[in-house]
């Protein structure tokens, strides 16, 4: 798909966006608490004036979620009555595109076994084309599944959310389930209107090593993040440079191979990237064995990462999450730098087409969920808004980030500049589709 079917390259089209960090992971055990993002920071009964930060912003889009548990209480009975007030509001009234995020990690309290259950793929299609048939004459951009790798890591590599599953088998089975699951959501959307537009979103990052004998297992680990996009383009064949990896930790090669022949398009690839988190560097610790630590912390790798996927993918590209802890004035360094970037990667024909900052304004840090601690304990500061902590009015209070990014937005020829056109080239990553 070329980049002018989705989107125009002239900079006043560029997607400026932000995200309200929505997470659900419902499902408790003893010693964890439930974690809905939206219950904990009240946007439940607050989205009017959340939302509103967007307009006064001048966004042009939003990434959202939907508490999948909360709109489909029991199997096969939806409720819609919350959905029904907030999107009305954001499209109509606030003139915002929503990007939304069908699954943002919890599934409802009635599938047993979550992610695992061999119905998952069928429920989570159904949703999606509930949802979508109600609401698209407002809706037309969706996220299949957020972050995969992140979803797969916590359900299935550490057994910190449900189904508790632990281990590399557990992260494969986790990660084949959810591929499905976003083949079957894509098939489902597409049936209702072929023209909606899916962002592919994944937590992406880059893997270093100085060892010249780590080289190899360096490569292997940054495939390891083009996996899940593998999987669902019917990239992921036998000669993958991962499907031994795969097989040996419980994967069938058969049911790898009917997943390679049920592909679907991506139409845009989402590119998660934190700079104090996103770059690893591969070492040997002290006790001979392999390791990793945090590296580049001022996002050094960014623009690398983002000509990396493109060039593997050849769609265009979004910025779907990006920003910064620390002060006021490393996070403004952050968002001036990555802007940049981006500008200079436009500059040279590829299609970055959006950047969001995420999130919009106060979330919750994930540790909450295994502490006793208070909720205030926990306030994670990376969005553009800080919560005020006084309770009193109003509820937000604006960084130095807010006036920093009205500019970028008011002014885009000068801050992302117009997309150069150039001749698309044919990805080198092996492929079962024949998109160009």
């Amino acid at each position: 798909m070329r980049t002018q079917e989705i989107f125009n390259s002239r900079a006043t089209d560029f997607l400026w966006a932000a995200g309200i960090e929505n997470t659900f992971v419902p499902q408790v055990k003893p010693g964890h608490r439930s974690l809905d993002e939206y219950e904990l920071m009240g946007h439940y009964d607050h989205w009017r004036e959340d939302l509103g930060l967007a307009g006064h912003l001048g966004l042009k889009a939003m990434r959202w979620g939907v508490p999948w548990y909360k709109v489909e209480p029991e199997k096969g009975k939806f409720d819609w009555s919350w959905t029904d007030q907030v999107i009305p509001y954001m499209v109509e009234e606030l003139k915002i595109l929503p990007i939304i995020d069908l699954m943002h990690y919890g599934c409802p309290f009635w599938m047993k076994k979550e992610f695992a259950s061999r119905d998952y793929p069928e429920r989570v299609a159904i949703y999606a084309a509930e949802f979508a048939a109600r609401y698209k004459h407002l809706i037309s951009w969706y996220t299949p599944l957020n972050e995969p790798i992140i979803n797969a890591l916590m359900c299935g590599m550490r057994g910190l959310w449900a189904p508790y599953l632990k281990g590399e088998k557990g992260y494969i089975r986790i990660m084949l389930q959810l591929a499905r699951g976003i083949i079957r959501t894509v098939q489902a959307l597409k049936a209702i209107d072929p023209s909606f537009v899916t962002v592919h979103v994944e937590a992406t990052g880059l893997t270093r090593t100085v060892r010249e004998d780590l080289a190899s297992l360096a490569r292997e680990e940054q495939f390891r993040g083009f996996l899940c996009y593998d999987l669902v383009s019917g990239r992921l064949t036998h000669d993958h440079l991962l499907f031994s990896w795969l097989v040996r930790n419980g994967a069938s090669p058969d049911a790898i191979d009917e997943i390679a022949r049920n592909p679907v398009d991506i139409d845009v690839v989402g590119l998660n990237f934190y700079p104090q988190w996103s770059t690893k560097l591969m070492y040997i610790d002290s006790r001979g064995r392999l390791a990793f630590s945090e590296t580049e912390p001022e996002g050094d790798g960014f623009k690398e990462l983002i000509r990396t996927y493109y060039d593997r993918y050849k769609v265009p590209v979004m910025i779907t999450e990006t920003s910064a802890v620390g002060s006021d004035e490393v996070r403004q360094r952050w968002l001036k730098s990555s802007v940049s970037m981006i500008k200079n990667l436009r500059q040279e024909g590829v299609p970055v087409i959006g950047y969001t900052w995420f999130p919009l304004f106060t979330m919750i840090d994930w540790r909450y969920r295994f502490s006793n601690e208070p909720l205030e304990n926990f306030y994670l500061e990376l969005g553009l808004y800080k919560l005020n902590r006084d309770k009193g009015q109003p509820r937000w209070i604006e960084t130095p980030l807010v006036e920093q990014m009205k500019g970028y937005i008011n002014d885009p020829s000068a801050s992302v500049g117009d997309l150069k056109i150039v001749q698309a080239r044919i990805s080198d990553a092996p492929s079962a589709l024949s998109k160009i």
